[in-house]
């Protein structure tokens, strides 16, 4: 398939509020959730920053998720060891972050696969050059996102934020998936949050509980119904 070709494969571009807010757990348990349905989903995470020896860790989540057919430079075609912005670790090792690998990557999954699941790096405006970001790589790919959402404190103003930019930018907003990465909240924090719940409406499709650790969401955590129309 053409690379200008990107539309064979459905898919969602999954964002976040900030970084480790739970994005690859959403990924990971959208992907299972769409293949226990017995849709052919595949997975991406375009580019990974903080690679150490163990490899890209959320892409090889996702790389197991999505069944372990395809390859890791598919997967994951940009890797970078300085735990930081995209453009910043390339040019920490002297890089240049090579968006055309990203563009023939998901080409060769979007060809493989029914539906892709693709996950960004932090939050929306994080660049992924100088002149790009996050946002620009979802409006490229042609993905409607799916932004997941912290429940603790300071939810409300992150949240509102990222629905501002992706309404200002004209892009297609999927919903919402709050995840409880920090553990279970304090009665003021779930009295903010339950603000939060009221605003988003129909929008919030999902809620990850507190997890510990190699925990999976309950396969109820995500309202995949709703999701259905953007992944099959």
């Amino acid at each position: 398939m053409a690379v200008g070709d990107q539309r064979s494969a459905r898919g969602i571009f999954i964002s976040g509020t900030d970084t480790g807010v739970g994005k690859t757990v959403v990924a990971c348990a959208l992907v299972r959730a769409l293949r226990a349905r017995g849709i052919d989903a595949g997975a991406m995470k375009p580019i990974e920053t903080g690679v150490g020896a163990a490899g890209p860790l959320d892409a090889l989540a996702l790389q197991e998720a999505a069944g372990g057919e395809d390859s890791l430079d598919d997967v994951c075609p940009l890797r970078f060891a300085l735990p930081a912005a995209p453009n910043v670790a390339a040019k920490h090792e002297g890089r240049e972050v090579d968006l055309a690998l990203v563009h023939e990557a998901w080409a060769r999954l979007a060809a493989r696969h029914r539906s892709v699941v693709v996950e960004g790096a932090g939050g929306l405006l994080v660049p992924t050059r100088d002149d790009a970001t996050m946002a620009d790589l979802a409006r490229s790919l042609d993905l409607p996102l799916l932004l997941v959402a912290r429940a603790s404190l300071g939810t409300i103003n992150h949240t509102r934020l990222s629905l501002s930019e992706i309404e200002r930018r004209g892009l297609t907003l999927a919903g919402v998936v709050v995840s409880h990465s920090t553990g279970r909240l304090s009665p003021s924090d779930q009295a903010n949050f339950h603000l939060l719940q009221q605003e988003l409406g129909d929008h919030l499709l999902g809620e990850i509980p507190p997890l510990g650790p190699g925990d999976r969401p309950p396969s109820d955590s995500l309202r995949l119904d709703s999701l259905m129309a953007f992944l099959a």
